[in-house]
C-alpha cells in the first residue's frame, strides 16, 4: 500500500489507465478530432536526437550543404573520369580530368589530392580530396 499525498484515487487511477490504453498500444494518436492532436514538428525545427546533444543551430543545415557539395563533386569527376581507367594515382586523375576540360572546381580537387595513393573508384578521390580540404 503506497503512503503519501495524492489527489488521484485509484479508482480514477484505473480509469486514466484505461483511457491511455489505445494510445500506449497503437503508439500513434487516438483522437477522434483533430484538434486534439499535437501539432506535427515543423520543417525548421531542430531535430533532437535522444542519444547524444542538440546540434547548434544551423550545424545540420551546413552538413546537408556538405553533403550535397560533395555528392555534386562526386558526379562532376565521374562524367569526365569516365575512360579513365582504375585504380588511378593523382597525376592519372588530373591528366585525364584535363583531357576531358573538366571545370575548375573538379581539377581543383583533384589537386588538393595526396601525392601518395593510389585511388579505386571516384568516390575514393572524393573523399581524399574532402579529407586533405580538412587537413588545411
Amino acid at each position: 500500500m503506497e503512503r503519501g499525498s495524492n489527489p488521484v484515487g485509484p479508482r480514477k487511477d484505473d480509469e486514466m489507465k484505461h483511457e491511455l490504453e489505445g494510445y500506449l498500444r497503437s503508439g500513434q494518436h487516438t483522437h477522434v478530432e483533430e484538434g486534439n492532436d499535437p501539432e506535427p514538428a515543423a520543417d525548421d525545427d531542430i531535430r533532437v536526437d535522444p542519444g547524444g546533444p542538440v546540434p547548434p543551430p544551423g550545424a545540420e543545415r551546413d552538413r546537408a550543404r556538405a553533403d550535397s557539395e560533395r555528392e555534386s563533386l562526386r558526379l562532376e569527376m565521374a562524367r569526365h573520369l569516365e575512360g579513365a581507367v582504375f585504380p588511378a594515382d593523382r597525376q592519372t586523375v588530373l591528366d585525364v580530368l584535363e583531357a576531358h576540360h573538366a571545370p575548375d572546381t573538379v581539377l581543383e580537387a583533384a589537386r588538393r589530392l595526396p601525392d601518395s595513393g593510389t585511388y579505386a573508384n571516384v568516390t575514393e578521390i572524393v573523399t581524399a580530396a574532402g579529407d586533405s580540404r580538412q587537413a588545411e
